[in-house]
Protein backbone atom coordinates (compact mmCIF):
# COMPACT_ATOMS: atom_id res chain seq x y z
CA UNK A 1 0.00 0.00 0.00
CA UNK A 2 2.49 2.51 0.62
CA UNK A 3 4.48 1.96 -2.43
CA UNK A 4 1.67 2.84 -4.59
CA UNK A 5 0.69 6.44 -2.33
CA UNK A 6 4.13 7.50 -2.99
CA UNK A 7 3.67 7.13 -6.88
CA UNK A 8 0.49 8.70 -6.61
CA UNK A 9 2.41 11.98 -4.95
CA UNK A 10 5.79 11.29 -7.03
CA UNK A 11 3.38 11.55 -10.32
CA UNK A 12 1.32 14.27 -9.01
CA UNK A 13 4.66 15.90 -8.27
CA UNK A 14 5.88 15.40 -11.45
CA UNK A 15 2.38 16.96 -13.32
CA UNK A 16 2.80 20.02 -11.19
CA UNK A 17 6.53 20.95 -11.85
CA UNK A 18 5.96 20.14 -15.40
CA UNK A 19 2.44 22.77 -15.44
CA UNK A 20 4.92 25.29 -13.95
CA UNK A 21 7.77 24.57 -16.53
CA UNK A 22 5.17 25.20 -19.46
CA UNK A 23 3.68 28.38 -17.57
CA UNK A 24 0.13 27.24 -17.21
CA UNK A 25 -1.46 29.43 -14.39
CA UNK A 26 -4.40 28.33 -12.63
CA UNK A 27 -6.45 31.31 -12.48
CA UNK A 28 -5.75 33.54 -15.44
CA UNK A 29 -8.15 35.96 -17.47
CA UNK A 30 -8.12 37.77 -20.61
CA UNK A 31 -8.34 41.44 -19.07
CA UNK A 32 -10.02 45.14 -21.30
CA UNK A 33 -9.54 48.32 -19.89
CA UNK A 34 -13.07 49.85 -20.72
CA UNK A 35 -15.29 52.72 -20.14
CA UNK A 36 -19.06 53.47 -20.79
CA UNK A 37 -20.05 52.73 -24.74
CA UNK A 38 -20.84 56.50 -24.44
CA UNK A 39 -17.79 57.66 -23.65
CA UNK A 40 -16.10 60.25 -25.96
CA UNK A 41 -12.66 58.70 -24.57
CA UNK A 42 -11.30 56.42 -27.80
CA UNK A 43 -8.21 53.98 -27.26
CA UNK A 44 -5.61 54.21 -24.52
CA UNK A 45 -1.60 53.24 -24.37
CA UNK A 46 -1.00 50.48 -21.64
CA UNK A 47 0.98 53.84 -20.22
CA UNK A 48 -1.68 56.24 -20.02
CA UNK A 49 -3.73 53.48 -18.45
CA UNK A 50 -1.37 51.96 -15.94
CA UNK A 51 -0.72 55.62 -15.10
CA UNK A 52 -4.08 56.72 -14.29
CA UNK A 53 -4.72 53.70 -12.33
CA UNK A 54 -1.15 54.48 -10.08
CA UNK A 55 -2.65 57.94 -10.01
CA UNK A 56 0.27 59.22 -11.93
CA UNK A 57 -2.12 60.90 -14.34
CA UNK A 58 -5.36 62.18 -13.21
CA UNK A 59 -6.67 63.07 -17.30
CA UNK A 60 -7.49 61.52 -20.30
CA UNK A 61 -5.64 62.59 -23.60
CA UNK A 62 -8.48 64.93 -24.36
CA UNK A 63 -8.03 66.94 -20.97
CA UNK A 64 -11.11 65.64 -18.74
CA UNK A 65 -10.66 64.06 -15.66
CA UNK A 66 -9.72 60.34 -15.30
CA UNK A 67 -11.80 58.24 -12.94
CA UNK A 68 -10.40 55.23 -12.31
CA UNK A 69 -12.82 51.91 -11.20
CA UNK A 70 -10.39 49.26 -9.53
CA UNK A 71 -11.73 45.73 -8.57
CA UNK A 72 -11.54 44.09 -5.49
CA UNK A 73 -8.12 43.02 -3.89
CA UNK A 74 -7.54 39.67 -4.47
CA UNK A 75 -9.86 38.93 -7.46
CA UNK A 76 -8.05 37.55 -10.44
CA UNK A 77 -8.77 40.20 -12.86
CA UNK A 78 -7.14 42.95 -10.52
CA UNK A 79 -4.09 40.51 -10.16
CA UNK A 80 -3.77 40.15 -14.52
CA UNK A 81 -4.71 43.62 -14.88
CA UNK A 82 -1.38 45.11 -12.51
CA UNK A 83 0.59 42.09 -13.69
CA UNK A 84 0.45 42.51 -17.01
CA UNK A 85 0.28 46.58 -17.33
CA UNK A 86 2.77 47.45 -14.73
CA UNK A 87 4.36 43.80 -13.65
CA UNK A 88 3.53 44.19 -10.68
CA UNK A 89 2.52 41.85 -7.93
CA UNK A 90 -0.33 42.15 -5.51
CA UNK A 91 1.94 42.49 -2.49
CA UNK A 92 3.73 45.33 -4.77
CA UNK A 93 0.62 47.25 -5.31
CA UNK A 94 -0.55 47.13 -1.94
CA UNK A 95 2.97 48.04 -1.13
CA UNK A 96 2.72 50.75 -3.73
CA UNK A 97 -0.62 52.32 -2.29
CA UNK A 98 0.49 51.99 1.48
CA UNK A 99 3.87 54.20 0.55
CA UNK A 100 1.62 56.93 -1.66
CA UNK A 101 -1.41 57.04 1.17
CA UNK A 102 1.47 57.64 3.97
CA UNK A 103 3.21 60.00 2.36
CA UNK A 104 -0.13 62.04 2.16
CA UNK A 105 0.60 61.64 -2.12
CA UNK A 106 -2.76 60.46 -3.08
CA UNK A 107 -5.08 57.66 -2.69
CA UNK A 108 -5.75 54.26 -4.03
CA UNK A 109 -8.96 54.18 -6.76
CA UNK A 110 -12.37 53.39 -6.13
CA UNK A 111 -13.10 49.93 -5.72
CA UNK A 112 -15.89 47.68 -7.17
CA UNK A 113 -16.90 44.50 -5.54
CA UNK A 114 -18.75 43.35 -8.51
CA UNK A 115 -18.77 43.25 -12.56
CA UNK A 116 -22.24 44.80 -12.13
CA UNK A 117 -21.20 47.77 -9.38
CA UNK A 118 -18.19 48.81 -12.40
CA UNK A 119 -20.71 48.49 -14.82
CA UNK A 120 -22.98 50.92 -12.79
CA UNK A 121 -20.02 53.15 -11.84
CA UNK A 122 -18.97 53.67 -15.62
CA UNK A 123 -22.18 54.06 -16.65
CA UNK A 124 -22.75 56.97 -13.81
CA UNK A 125 -19.59 58.67 -14.89
CA UNK A 126 -17.93 59.35 -18.45
CA UNK A 127 -14.43 59.80 -17.06
CA UNK A 128 -14.61 56.66 -15.32
CA UNK A 129 -12.44 53.79 -16.55
CA UNK A 130 -12.31 50.32 -15.33
CA UNK A 131 -10.98 46.86 -15.89
CA UNK A 132 -13.17 43.43 -16.72
CA UNK A 133 -12.54 39.66 -18.25
CA UNK A 134 -13.03 40.30 -21.77
CA UNK A 135 -15.56 37.05 -21.31
CA UNK A 136 -17.83 39.90 -19.27
CA UNK A 137 -18.05 42.39 -22.28
CA UNK A 138 -21.21 43.46 -23.58
CA UNK A 139 -22.94 47.11 -25.13
CA UNK A 140 -22.82 48.56 -22.14
CA UNK A 141 -18.59 49.11 -22.46
CA UNK A 142 -16.31 50.04 -25.12
CA UNK A 143 -12.58 48.79 -24.88
CA UNK A 144 -9.86 51.12 -24.58
CA UNK A 145 -7.29 49.00 -24.06
CA UNK A 146 -6.65 45.07 -25.00
CA UNK A 147 -4.07 43.33 -22.84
Amino acid sequence: MQPTVQRIHRMGLVSLVFALSLGISPASADIVAVVAAGSPIGSLSKTQVIDIFLGKRTRFPDGSDAVPIDQTEGSVARDEFYLKLAAMSPAQVRAFWSKIIFTGRGAPPRSASTVSELEKLLLASPNAIGYIDRSMLDSSFKVVLAL
